[in-house]
């Protein structure tokens, strides 16, 4: 996987954080985003991948995540 993904305007690294800390520090970048500007968070919680999926649903944002051979999460959001 690529982590250095040259259209996100923001990025989060919360490589070595536990649940829920991936999505608060999500959250945080996510504010200082326009709506339909993309924010990448970088993870290695696996957990992480069930608390973006929540994060699309519950609040409107389009999340795709893609994991590589190492066990490292790249969750890209688009705000709603």
């Amino acid at each position: 996987m690529a982590l250095n993904t040259s259209d996100a305007n923001s990025r989060v690294d919360a490589r070595g954080q536990k649940c829920p800390m991936p999505l608060l520090m999500a959250k945080r970048g996510l504010r200082d985003l326009s709506s339909g500007e993309i924010l990448e968070v970088i993870a290695t919680d696996p957990g992480s991948e069930r608390d973006f999926l929540s994060l699309q649903r519950l609040g409107g944002h389009k999340v795709t995540t893609t994991q590589d051979e190492e066990g490292v999460f790249l969750h890209r959001i688009i705000k709603a």
